[in-house]
């Protein structure tokens, strides 16, 4: 579980840092996307994605402590 979370950390810190280096095209979407109201659905769609994947990696987990066990 230990190796998940720091997994799960190093990816968050190397999307943080992709994010630091934006244009002006982007950000000029980003302010569309947030007047149109659809900033709202694109975070959700991220987030079911995350917690998804998230969910995933801990059922895989699960799994291979009750294979090891065996």
């Amino acid at each position: 579980m230990k190796k998940i979370c720091s997994t799960a950390l190093a990816c968050i810190a190397a999307t943080g840092l992709s994010f630091a280096q934006t244009t002006a095209a982007e950000v000029e979407m980003a302010d569309a996307l947030h007047q149109n109201g659809k900033i709202y659905v694109v975070v959700a769609v991220v987030v079911i994605i995350f917690v998804g994947l998230v969910w995933y990696l801990i059922n895989i987990d699960r799994r291979l402590r009750r294979i090891e066990k065996k």
